[in-house]
């Protein structure tokens, strides 16, 4: 999903590249294997396989790119590492309500910092406020599990919905003004969509919906940019 939400800035901002999309990829599901499998008996083996994917895409940024590209990459691998790192005494998912600020901040850099040759801050702005608004809803999933504080449980279920709302629309009045037509009107559908779905998030929904549901929301921008500019 990340990655896809990646290609759509890129597509916008016309600085589509495999190489950098597989670096992505790569980037992300390195993460997401990282942080689900550290603390079980597999952990040495994707710690492996871990090492293998950063010289593949060390190799794709040098081969691809410029040194430039691989510090930043390598910022954002250590920001990722900071997130959830079980070595680590304090980690930022265990500091209270930060978590959907951090995820959001993480993405936006890839968004914004990461594919293009400048920092874009309207991109990462759009990003940042999208993103964090679709982490909220976990975190309604997850309020009788959760050890530490979040904004469910300090404000509420309802009051996390409006949130989520006014960083939705902050984000998609952004893309009005700073993305071209057919990626703002994209983002304006995917808005409706994530509406509807933070309006029906609870705690005791299935998994499915928000694994599924939510988080294909980052997904939307790049089928509905395809859907107009190609049918």
């Amino acid at each position: 999903m990340g990655t896809f939400f990646a290609v759509f800035f890129m597509l916008e901002q016309n600085t589509f590249r495999f190489p950098s999309v597989l670096l992505i990829f790569i980037t992300y599901f390195s993460g997401y294997l990282y942080t689900k499998y550290q603390n079980t008996k597999y952990f040495y083996r994707i710690f492996f396989l871990n090492v293998i994917t950063g010289i593949i895409s060390a190799a794709l940024i040098i081969f691809n790119h410029n040194e430039i590209r691989l510090v930043k990459w390598a910022v954002i691998v250590v920001l990722g590492l900071l997130y959830n790192s079980l070595f680590l005494e304090t980690y930022i998912r265990k500091i209270p309500l930060l978590k959907v600020f951090y995820v959001g901040l993480v993405w936006a850099l890839v968004n914004s910092w990461l594919t293009l040759p400048e920092f874009n801050f309207p991109v990462f702005l759009i990003s940042f406020f999208f993103v964090t608004a679709l982490v909220l809803p976990f975190d309604i999933r997850d309020m009788e599990s959760d050890t530490v504080q979040t904004f469910p449980k300090l404000i509420g279920v309802q009051n996390t919905k409006f949130l989520a709302y006014i960083l939705v629309f902050i984000s998609t009045i952004l893309s009005v003004f700073y993305l071209k037509i057919h990626c703002a009107v994209s983002f304006y559908l995917t808005s409706v969509i994530t509406f509807i779905l933070i309006y029906f998030s609870e705690s005791k929904r299935d998994d499915a919906y928000y694994s599924f549901g939510v988080e294909t929301c980052s997904v939307l921008p790049f089928l509905f940019f395809i859907i107009m500019e190609y049918f």
